[in-house]
């Protein structure tokens, strides 16, 4: 199995979501990362999708989306010809004798403290997982006391765009 990072664009109706995710789930794939926002145009929504599946079955989910009504464009993206980012807030243990030590990592990693406290700091880092990974294991040490990440959200690279066409201008 490999992973697969979808990008569907839907119009951003209620119950979309729901009904994209139920197919994942009556075929028996789990859904490694989800990300949902508004495009450049309200009315449609991208959903980027990573899952672990072989070609063909995959391949079987896909067509089963296109049928979905409110799906209106569905792309794989390869993670050469396009930029995939994921979202990090860490609330890390740093007083006073080890917040320097911590702010240099933070640094190193291109992090940015969002929020500071006596005994700890938040960080918010993006990049990609095996950034976020090594940044992570960099602040274990020190104690990490409440993380979060984001979904992974992908685009693909140069100026072409999956949001523009006839389907969308239907929308």
């Amino acid at each position: 199995m490999t992973k697969h990072t979808l990008s569907v664009l839907v119009e951003n109706k209620p119950g979309i979501l729901a009904r994209v995710a139920g197919l994942f789930a009556r075929r028996g794939f789990n859904i490694d990362s989800l990300a949902v926002g508004e495009t450049e145009h309200p009315e449609v929504s991208r959903m980027t999708i990573v899952v672990n599946a072989d070609e063909s079955p995959l391949e079987q989910v896909t067509k089963q989306l296109n049928k979905l009504v409110h799906v209106l464009k569905i792309v794989e993206l390869d993670s050469n010809v396009s930029v995939q980012r994921e979202l990090l807030l860490v609330k890390v243990r740093a007083d006073r004798p080890v917040r320097s030590q911590v702010l240099e990592t933070v640094n190193l990693f291109r992090a940015r403290v969002v929020d500071v406290a006596p005994d700890t700091l938040t960080i918010e880092a993006t990049g990609t997982a095996d950034k976020l990974d090594a940044l992570l294991r960099d602040l274990e040490p020190y104690g990490i006391k409440e993380m979060v990440q984001s979904g992974l959200v992908a685009i693909g690279r140069g100026s072409r765009s999956i949001t523009t066409g006839p389907a969308l201008r239907a929308a």
